[in-house]
């Protein structure tokens, strides 16, 4: 039997599917992580180069790894060994990946995503370039409204990945944005993606469960 957290999810995903849908996006409901993942491969032929964008949620799901082993070619800017001129180029062919695998800072229940960068590779994947897009979101990104969206990603996101990044940030400390101008600064672009954009087969994968930042 649910418990009422799993009630409530339910609700605000069922809500939050059927607007996507109304603003031409393709959603679709996975109950936890593994349901999530065994989608989400299910998507990705094997031959299709994929391209990952900063997801702590893509990245706990452990689908990477089972990309590479199947014969997928990922660009992942993440891995570990390359020098900052590779990790430019990696990014930059993230935008004309097969395949784009991301999440979003936060999804309004009115079927929005909103997102906020420092680089801008990951918000660029998703609006044009790769030929499918796949975002995977957990139950705790969804919010009631644009503003609330943003500032959820000012207030959740950035100070979380802001320490995961060991940047200088005094939302490190504080938790909170104040719209910072320092040089490590991460929110730096700002996009809300509206209705499904022209040429790209765009999918959302809403989770039951909470996931990533």
């Amino acid at each position: 039997m649910y418990d009422a957290k799993d009630v409530y999810y339910d609700i605000r995903i069922d809500r939050t599917m059927r607007n996507l849908k109304d603003n031409g996006f393709n959603a679709a409901y996975a109950h936890d992580i593994r349901e999530a993942k065994d989608m989400v491969l299910g998507m990705i032929e094997p031959g299709m180069s994929v391209g990952i964008g900063g997801s702590v949620t893509v990245r706990s799901m452990g689908i990477i790894e089972e990309l590479k082993s199947r014969g997928n070619k990922v660009f992942d800017h993440w891995e570990a060994g390359h020098t900052p001129d590779e990790v430019f180029d990696i990014r930059r062919a993230q935008i004309t990946s097969d395949v784009f695998l991301s999440s979003t800072n936060a999804i309004t229940m009115s079927g929005e995503l909103i997102n906020i960068d420092g680089t801008g590779n990951r918000v660029a994947s998703m609006i044009f370039g790769p030929k499918k897009v796949i975002v995977v979101a957990g139950a705790n990104k969804i919010v009631e409204t644009v503003e609330d969206g943003i500032k959820r990603a000012r207030n959740v996101a950035a100070p979380l990945n802001s320490i995961r990044l060991n940047k200088n940030n005094s939302c490190n400390h504080t938790g909170i944005c104040s719209d910072c101008n320092t040089r490590d600064r991460i929110c730096k672009i700002t996009t809300i993606i509206e209705r499904k954009p022209d040429y790209t087969d765009f999918n959302i994968v809403l989770v039951g469960e909470d996931m990533g930042y």
